[in-house]
């Protein structure tokens, strides 16, 4: 079968640890992409604002499944939004504020927004993924869409605040482990993999004719959908059981190496 779409994760992903990627390289790859008729799709926990930035020469036309789903655009076109109601978004606010541990980012599509009170490495952090970045007093009559909920809290309490959240929230939202140790709250059943499939219907792709890339827990459905899932060498066990390949590490370019595979016809492409 061909493919039709490749779509990759970004953090510990497509991108280094020092957050950059061969640009040169990939952008040679993209050029045979389109040659041959294979879309390409940014599919991340990231904020839209923030992914467009790796992308400026060809943002316009390529899709992102952002927000890790919460958002998808295709060439700078809306596709699909999540929407948590106001009454859900302010229960999860004020259960996530109970929690001395955690330090909380509401995620909508006009900005995030994150607590004056906050320490500055949060909101030093913060800045680096989410390009719209609104300070507030409170989570209170904030005028938005919101579709995910970004924690920062100490890795040794994020199994403790997992489960603490999943048995609260769980009809609501449903944490999930990201690329850089945090956890993210997403909406059930908006995630990568639903992004991803909504992009396929409109383009008629099936599942078989995509090839993904990931290396966290957010990366799972994705990985366990795509007829062609990669997870990265850099990746945990249990991120590796839901990929059927391994590609190469992040920091050696993997993702570079697959795709060109993909575009040569070589194994397992052939």
């Amino acid at each position: 079968m061909s493919v039709k779409l490749i779509a990759v994760d970004m953090d510990g992903t497509f991108l280094s640890d020092t957050k950059t990627y061969n640009r040169e390289r990939f952008l040679a790859l993209y050029s045979r992409m389109k040659q041959q008729g294979i879309r390409f799709v940014v599919a991340s926990g990231n904020q839209y604002y923030q992914l467009i930035s790796f992308f400026p020469d060809i943002a316009d036309e390529i899709a992102f499944v952002a927000e890790n789903g919460g958002w998808v655009v295709n060439a700078r076109e809306d596709v699909f939004n999540g929407k948590l109601s106001r009454s859900d978004f302010d229960k999860v606010a004020r259960f996530l504020c109970s929690l001395p541990e955690v330090e909380v980012i509401a995620c909508g599509k006009n900005s995030a927004y994150t607590l004056k009170s906050y320490d500055d490495s949060l909101k030093e952090m913060a800045a680096k993924y989410y390009h719209r970045l609104e300070m507030v007093d409170n989570f209170d009559n904030l005028n938005d869409i919101f579709f995910k909920f970004g924690l920062n809290l100490p890795d040794s309490e994020i199994p403790r605040i997992h489960a603490m959240i999943h048995a609260e929230l769980s009809d609501i939202m449903v944490p999930v482990t990201t690329g850089h140790g945090n956890i993210d709250l997403i909406i059930p059943g908006v995630h990568k993999a639903n992004g991803l499939r909504i992009l396929q219907r409109h383009w008629g792709i099936e599942d078989s004719e995509v090839v993904a890339f990931g290396d966290s827990g957010n990366d799972i459905e994705m990985l366990r959908q795509a007829g062609f899932s990669f997870a990265m060498a850099n990746a945990k066990a249990h991120i590796k059981e839901a990929a059927r390949f391994e590609a190469p590490h992040n920091n050696e370019e993997g993702v570079l190496d697959v795709i060109e595979k993909a575009l040569n016809g070589e194994a397992p492409f052939n």
